[in-house]
């Protein structure tokens, strides 16, 4: 099976427009927390460096002379404080936000301590791993006790400045990398995403409902054109399209009627020639002539019959209503057995079916008048799946040996032979219709042939959930 990364519907698509769109913002936006922990990793060593630059401060300013503040300024530096008179201090660097909160809490520290402000220039501040290295952020996942470089310019009271670089510890505190990582796949990217994507799937859902109201009113609209308007709500765009859609019902529906009141004008209108012509039939002298002409105007009303039988046949005029099949079948079947037909019925029917009384009437007598035409003897299974029931009128006839033939037996028109035992059998439009009534209740009509004899016509009705 093909793995699609694409999504087949619109709600899919959707879906993952909004979750990919919301780790990739994730992704540019990361580098916050990043800050936010290397800041708090960083916070311990600051102010351990604050209190040792404020000492140096204090110490300075006692100093009798400027001999004496340059040797304790030699006599406090070691390797990890170096302390270096300058004659003025270099531009302040532009750095990030969490870099001036670094200086910030440093000057804050030192005013604390000396009870009067210090101008103060922070030039960098970055961690060290255990290893000793400059990893910036990595150190954060690979150091268990990362350690902070400083450098800075102050500004003395004395008005002289002095330009400190050091490294400072965590003064024994100790980070653990793993749970660290833990907890930024965790509540960075697990969380959120599950939390988008439960928003997302909810929200597109509600978003696309009206999209999927109108899927389901076209759907319906291929099998009951008489159905209820949609219902014009919700955003403009909706609305806009639930007005094209009655729009065009109402159109349809004018359209049939006005194709429905055609043919019916046209069937009237030509009663009355074929009544002429049956009259003067009548008078012909040859008697083949007669009987000829008779047959042939009886085609004629045959086919203007059954033209609008099928019109009038596919049409759905009626409300949907609860259906009893087992006495709609058993009726039919009675009615057959007057008629001098044998026509057995075997199996029922738990519950109603939804649907349209006459016309699925007219569909059940159809296959009945089939399978009693071309095998004589019928016999009707009732069976009740889980969503559907299901309908198969067997007759013992011959059946259709060409595969291809039971499709084509569904054309309008279509015959298989044009006549039998010199009689007319129709116009061909009797399976027509039944599949046509079927499809407008949500199912399915098919034809195959038992492996005896005979043919099976197997009408499969869906129930609304």
């Amino acid at each position: 099976m093909k793995l699609r990364l694409w999504p087949d519907t619109l709600y899919g698509r959707l879906v993952l427009i909004l979750v990919v769109g919301m780790f990739a913002g994730q992704l540019l936006t990361s580098t916050i927390w990043f800050e936010t922990h290397d800041n708090r990793t960083l916070e311990i060593p600051a102010r351990l460096f604050a209190s040792r630059l404020a000492d140096t401060v204090r110490l300075l300013q006692h100093a009798p002379d400027d001999a004496s503040r340059r040797e304790i300024a030699t006599q406090l530096g070691d390797a990890r404080y170096r302390l270096q008179w300058i004659d003025a201090p270099a531009p302040a660097p532009a750095g990030s936000v969490a870099r001036q909160a670094v200086g910030h809490l440093i000057s804050g520290v030192m005013r604390r301590r000396l009870g009067e402000p210090i101008e103060v220039r922070l030039i960098d501040a970055e961690l060290r791993g255990d290893a000793g290295q400059h990893a910036g952020i990595l150190s954060l996942f690979n150091s268990r006790m990362p350690t902070g470089d400083f450098h800075v310019q102050m500004k003395l009271p004395q008005g002289e400045w002095l330009d400190v670089q050091a490294n400072e510890g965590q003064a024994g505190m100790q980070i653990e990398p793993h749970a660290l990582v833990l907890d930024y796949l965790t509540r960075i990217y697990l969380l959120r995403l599950a939390a988008v994507l439960l928003l997302a799937l909810v929200a597109v859902r509600f978003a696309v409902r009206p999209l999927r109201q109108l899927a389901k009113a076209a759907d319906a609209l291929g099998r009951n054109i008489y159905r209820p308007p949609l219902p014009v709500s919700g955003p403009r765009e909706v609305r806009t399209a639930a007005q094209s859609f009655n729009a065009m019902q109402s159109q349809l529906i004018d359209g049939i009627s006005a194709r429905t009141r055609f043919l019916t004008a046209v069937s009237h209108d030509l009663r009355s020639p074929l009544t002429r012509l049956r009259l003067r039939a009548e008078m012909l002298p040859d008697p083949t002539w007669r009987e000829s002409m008779r047959g042939d105007l009886e085609d004629m009303e045959a086919m203007v019959r059954a033209t609008l039988d099928a019109v009038q046949g596919v049409e759905i005029t009626e409300q949907r209503h609860e259906i009893d099949i087992d006495s709609m079948i058993e009726g039919l079947a009675e009615d057959a057995r007057e008629a001098g037909h044998v026509v057995d019925v075997e199996g029922r029917a738990v519950h109603p079916l939804s649907g349209y009384p006459r016309n699925l009437k007219r569909c059940l007598q159809n296959l009945v008048d089939n399978g009693i035409y071309y095998g004589g003897r019928v016999k009707i299974r009732v069976t009740d799946l889980e969503h559907a029931v299901q309908i198969v009128v067997s007759d013992s006839g011959p059946g259709i040996p060409d595969e291809i033939l039971l499709e084509r037996v569904f054309e309008a028109y279509f015959r298989i032979d044009a006549s039998k035992d010199g009689k007319n059998q129709g116009t061909g439009l009797g399976l027509t219709i039944a599949r046509s009534i079927a499809a407008a209740h949500g199912g399915t009509l098919t034809l195959r042939n038992r492996a005896d004899s005979g043919l099976d016509a197997v009408l499969t009705l869906n129930r609304d959930d």
